[in-house]
């Protein structure tokens, strides 16, 4: 991967250099904000499921809006402060947690408006990178992305979970904001220069309007959403239960989840760096749906783990897991990306996202609602069904499809 012609261009390597750091803190973070709302401060499963959702809410808010203003202005600048706001408001956790006055409210507020950030970050960055790469090399350029993120993937939940035992999980949290002001700084040495916007743009609503027919009229991209909504819903799910049932039922210490964590990213880490290869062998089209298809099943393993050696099921079930996500990550993004014209591009990235993202909220308060009343395990059940069953769509859609120029 790292002789493609994408990581040549020093501007992708400055964008990939940004990615990667932020990603690190993202995993570090990732262990450190759930154990500090239940270890710290006692977290239900239900209370946790309210901070989650509250990180993904402003996707069903503001998703569609987002992507129609994305496509007015230049989309660095976008980028870069929604980087620094990350980084401002990950700062206060630690803060609050110096003064004493940290509570579950203040870390729900800070997703929410993380959360935010995260919305123009998201659909800006999907948008972006064709601009930096080119459409021709997008496969390349998404693949060696995800692959060198990867690397803070399985590096950052080990040093996560290493360093809440040694510092507290409240002070880990700096360690991302840190990372998004790297990121940010990465973005501002990019020289790479955007097509200008429209000069004089539609309607909001008529262009939202227009990115939300895009998608509907559109088969393929109609069964994606589906697909990808389903599986964003399950992880939700999952994600309100998950560090309570590594935590309370398994009895794993803060380093042991680290470590969990960072065996299913060594999995994505692989999968990303074999995605062209999958690609060619199996089909670019055709691997789309059946990464999912192969993986889920074998995700299924991890409710059935036990305290001891049984931790093991847990960590094959979330390998496999997230070996088939990021596949999927990668080869939908990139078939989106080609199908798209440059000048909608943010609207239907934000609709994609809006569509994927919008049952995110539900799906983390149902998975609080459902751990406080069936428990952790039955819960994690339930959101690996569906886990399971999500490439029914796209398998539908690219039946007799063997490679994206089957589709174009």
């Amino acid at each position: 991967m790292l002789s493609s012609p994408p990581f040549r261009r020093r501007d992708f390597r400055l964008l990939l250099f940004g990615q990667t750091t932020a990603q690190l803190g993202t995993q570090v973070s990732g262990v450190a904000i759930p154990l500090l709302a239940v270890v710290t401060l006692d977290a239900s499963p239900l209370q946790l499921g309210l901070v989650t959702a509250s990180g993904t809410i402003a996707f069903a808010l503001i998703g569609l809006p987002a992507g129609a203003w994305i496509d007015r202005w230049r989309r660095r600048p976008v980028l870069v402060a929604a980087d620094l706001a990350r980084a401002a408001l990950l700062a206060t956790v630690p803060l609050a947690a110096l003064l004493g006055c940290l509570t579950i409210a203040h870390l729900a507020v800070v997703s929410l408006l993380a959360g935010v950030a995260r919305v123009f970050f998201d659909v800006g960055y999907q948008s972006y990178l064709p601009s930096v790469v080119g459409r021709a090399d997008l496969l390349a350029g998404n693949s060696a992305m995800e692959t060198v993120r990867a690397c803070g993937q399985v590096a950052g939940p080990g040093i996560g979970g290493w360093a809440v035992t040694l510092l507290g999980a409240a002070n880990v949290v700096l360690v991302q904001a840190a990372t998004f002001a790297v990121s940010a700084l990465s973005l501002l040495a990019i020289r790479t220069r955007e097509q200008p916007p429209a000069p004089e743009p539609a309607r909001l609503a008529a262009e939202i309007g227009e990115g939300l027919a895009f998608v509907a009229r559109t088969r393929l991209l109609r069964a994606m959403a589906i697909t990808s909504a389903a599986g964003n819903f399950s992880f939700a799910i999952a994600s309100a239960v998950t560090f309570v049932f590594m935590v309370r039922t398994l009895g794993l210490s803060p380093t042991a989840i680290g470590l969990v964590v960072a065996g299913g990213s060594v999995a994505a880490l692989a999968g990303a760096a074999l995605t062209p290869h999958l690609a060619r062998r199996a089909g670019s089209a055709r691997i789309i749906w059946l990464s999912l298809a192969v993986t889920g099943p074998v995700a299924m393993l991890g409710p059935l783990a036990q305290p001891g050696w049984a931790v093991a099921l847990l960590v094959l079930g979330t390998a496999a897991g997230e070996l088939g996500q990021i596949v999927y990550a990668i080869t939908n993004v990139s078939l989106r990306q080609r199908m798209c014209p440059e000048r909608m591009l943010g609207r239907v990235n934000a609709t994609m996202r809006f569509l994927m993202m919008g049952l995110f909220p539900l799906g983390a308060l149902l998975g609080g609602v459902l751990g406080e009343t069936i428990g952790p395990r039955p819960t994690l059940w339930l959101a690996l069904a569906v886990i399971a069953l999500s490439p029914l769509p796209v398998s539908i859609a690219l039946r007799g499809a063997r490679d994206v120029e089957d589709v174009l």
